[in-house]
């Protein structure tokens, strides 16, 4: 099966500061990858050269077979992959509706001015109703994103990136700052949502080994720039060794 998100042998460097050695990687459709590995290791790197923001040193980044080197988020996201935009963080006045709206406007290309106009724009809200709706924040669509909870916000910084149709979604840590309660839930959340809302494969950057361990089709793990593992979860946690070298401990079955 072809590869819709790779990298082949991309290398970055800072300087004289190797972030990331000679790593291929390959994401195919139907597939949840997750990226681990311990602070330093080149995860942030990595997820910039797959979103466009940097150009790798040396090789290449493709996206359905077309080289996305260094293309910038917005014009990859015109293309069909997106990442969490956590414009709840920059427009926390926003509503929920007016948040997946402004993805969705910034999809259309329309000009901020017309903002003021979304209550006429019926497609806009209609769309913005679905969205929510998939996510179950239909009934939060006039509140103030500073007013939901941490797991709604979440949600919502999702769903402003899957308001943008895309094939690939990239998710860095989509749990972070949730209680461990509700962490399953909200991945359940966002993985059902990508399955109504056509994203074809995911790839999520993840500390949380069970996240990991539970929703994982593969898991590429980098340690000092470098590929140390690529592989399924069950033989991924079956190497002791490994996962001490990646995670710093044993994960406790």
């Amino acid at each position: 099966m072809s590869a819709l998100l790779e990298t082949r042998r991309v290398s970055k460097a800072f300087g004289e500061f190797r972030a990331l050695e000679d790593v291929s990687i390959a994401v195919a459709p139907d597939e949840l990858v997750s990226v681990i590995g311990p602070n330093g290791a080149g995860k942030t790197t990595l997820v910039n050269l797959l979103t466009g923001l940097l150009e790798p040193t040396a090789g290449d980044v493709l996206f359905r077979g077309k080289s996305i080197a260094g293309i910038g988020p917005v014009k990859l996201a015109e293309q069909g992959l997106a990442r969490s935009f956590q414009l709840i963080a920059i427009f926390p006045q926003l509503t929920v509706e007016e948040t997946i709206a402004t993805a969705l406007i910034s999809r259309q290309r329309k000009r901020w001015h017309l903002f003021s106009r979304l209550a006429a724009d019926a497609t806009i809200r209609s769309r913005a109703h679905e969205v929510a709706r998939i996510f179950g924040l239909d009934r939060r669509l006039d509140a103030a994103a500073a007013a939901l909870s941490q797991g709604e916000k979440k949600l919502l910084d999702v769903a402003s990136a899957f308001a943008l149709d895309p094939e690939v979604i990239l998710l860095d840590e989509p749990t972070s700052g949730v209680s461990t309660g509700d962490k399953h839930e909200i991945m359940g959340i966002l993985i059902a949502a990508g399955r109504k809302a056509g994203v074809k494969a995911i790839v999520l950057v993840e500390h949380d080994m069970d996240l990991v361990a539970a929703y994982s089709s593969r898991i590429i793990a980098l340690s000092g720039g470098k590929v140390l593992a690529d592989l399924p979860p069950d033989r991924f946690f079956a190497d002791a060794a490994l996962v001490d070298a990646v995670v710093g401990r044993r994960r406790a079955h």
